[in-house]
């Protein structure tokens, strides 16, 4: 996968809402994913298609498209075609004949949103697609689909399994579903820190108030970066650090927080 869609923090804008956009790329995202689906009203997708562009950020900027199978989706698809989009996130995505086909002849990578039971049942199949570049969590509708509460204890099962196919597939780590909350910076660091612990890359933010909140979640903290510095301190082999052994799979985990860390805290 490209680095470039190695990105933690996304940031949605409103497709039909051009003056936005380079308002999007300032606010300090790793990536802007500029919204065809939930955020345009039906009558207004037409507009959001001709206003699409990609030159207004030095960051990747990505299209979520209408799902397969709505009346929109063609004609979003079309509208891509040389715009110098990084990616296409499909929402409700399935391992239907249709989503293959179009991951098949997709002409750029491909970021597939599970929203659905049936979505989740075959999230490895999905991530075994060409061109598929990444698993994100629609967590909202997912929630909505099963009629279960949007809780971290509710959804453990589906994040965990989201993790399980990304890494079965070879992906990158998946990106996390939204917070809805736009000023609990609490609870949306919170909620980033509980997707980076069960093994999540990134987090869909909604709003420019979420991104340090969201960024804040994934880092790691002092102690988390002392410990590392101990671990890859303690040489090779087998060695006590704290009280606790360590051998080559903790440092794997060492090193892997201390690259987390680089932005904020260098090597």
């Amino acid at each position: 996968m490209s680095a470039a869609l190695d990105f933690a923090v996304p940031l949605f804008v409103p497709g039909d809402r051009p003056e936005r956009f380079a308002k999007a790329a300032a606010a300090g995202a790793d990536a802007v994913i500029v919204d065809l689906e939930d955020a345009v009203a039906a009558e207004a997708k037409q507009a959001a298609r001709a206003a699409l562009r990609s030159d207004f950020g030095a960051g990747p900027v990505l299209v979520r498209v209408n799902a397969v199978g709505t009346p929109w989706h063609e004609a979003d698809m079309a509208a891509l075609a040389g715009r110098g989009f990084a990616a296409v996130m499909v929402p409700k995505a399935e391992a239907s004949e249709a989503f293959a086909t179009l991951c098949a002849k997709a002409a750029m990578p491909v970021i597939a949103l599970v929203e659905s039971a049936r979505g989740l049942a075959e999230a490895r199949r999905i991530a075994g697609l060409p061109n598929l570049a990444r698993l994100a969590f629609g967590s909202i509708d997912f929630c909505a689909d099963l009629g279960c509460a949007h809780s971290r204890e509710a959804l453990l099962a589906a994040r965990s399994e989201l993790v399980l196919a990304s890494r079965l597939g070879g992906l990158a780590a998946p990106i996390d579903g939204v917070t809805t909350a736009i000023g609990d910076g609490a609870q949306i660091s919170g909620d980033a820190r509980h997707a980076r612990d069960l093994g999540f890359g990134g987090k869909l933010c909604i709003h420019p108030r979420q991104i340090e909140a969201i960024r804040a979640g994934f880092a790691p903290d002092e102690a988390e970066i002392l410990w590392a510095r101990k671990v890859l301190a303690s040489g090779d082999g087998a060695a006590a650090v704290d009280g606790a052994m360590v051998d080559e799979p903790v440092r794997i985990r060492a090193r892997a927080i201390l690259r987390r860390a680089q932005p904020a805290a260098g090597p």
